[in-house]
């Protein structure tokens, strides 16, 4: 399998050769836009493609926040993917790792030692079928806000989105913030999508910067996702915000 369609109109007519397996795509734009829900679009394709998705959430303060959001916009059920999904839960309140519970654990990706051990941990969780694994990240600029560490771990993301890549990934980063650091990143997908949303109503936009080696149409469009889920995502982005980052920036 060399590429994966969505077979929903509005990504496919971007990208009309499909997102391909062993690749990396960021998701950038302004904080509170929307950015995960184009990210679910993807990971609903690779779950009924065979795959399997590690979960690495950073502004959902609990996994019940992805699932819910993926039956809502997504139409579809975690429950019905049985022992395809891992979480890593953010915690910059704790040191390392926890002991996982069942396909959820909760770790402080900040140190990048840990990055590299959370992921070997949920790897190791998950069958590499189909597809094999998808990697998804949300909102990894609050990384950033480490003083000591920020560095060492854009350094970490870059190396793991570029070069010889051993699964997919797909990342979103806001530019509210640490636009300058985060452009390294940026540079470093395969693909780059940029989003951004109006208000009011909210209505969340989406255009393909760059694809590497594939075909894809430049042009912005409005992405059908109701305007009361863009508020939620909106609102649970600003909570994350007030909690973690100051924890972060203790780092």
């Amino acid at each position: 399998m060399k590429s994966i369609k969505t077979n929903r109109e509005w990504i496919d007519r971007l990208l009309p050769e499909g997102f391909p397996v062993k690749s990396s795509m960021v998701i950038t734009g302004p904080g509170g836009s929307g950015k995960p829900l184009i990210g679910e679009a993807f990971v609903t394709a690779w779950l009924k493609a065979g795959g399997s998705v590690i979960f690495m959430s950073l502004q959902y303060p609990r996994k019940d926040f992805i699932t819910e959001s993926l039956a809502r916009i997504s139409h579809i059920n975690i429950e019905d993917y049985p022992g395809k999904a891992a979480f890593i839960q953010f915690d910059p309140e704790i040191k390392g790792m926890t002991e996982p519970i069942g396909n959820d654990f909760r770790a402080n990706l900040v140190y990048p030692d840990i990055w590299d051990k959370a992921i070997s941990t949920a790897e190791k969780m998950l069958p590499n079928e189909g597809p094999g694994i998808l990697i998804f990240g949300s909102a990894l600029n609050l990384l950033l806000f480490s003083p000591t560490y920020w560095k060492d771990i854009r350094q970490k993301i870059i190396d793991t989105i570029s070069g010889e890549k051993r699964h997919t990934y797909i990342f979103s980063v806001s530019t509210t913030a640490k636009a300058e650091e985060i452009k390294a990143i940026e540079n470093a997908a395969d693909i780059l999508i940029y989003s951004h949303s109006e208000k009011p109503p909210f209505r969340l936009y989406m255009k393909v910067v760059r694809a590497n080696n594939i075909k894809f149409l430049g042009e912005e469009i409005q992405v059908p996702i109701p305007p009361e889920a863009l508020k939620e995502v909106k609102e649970v982005a600003d909570h994350s915000r007030s909690r973690v980052i100051p924890a972060v920036s203790k780092i």
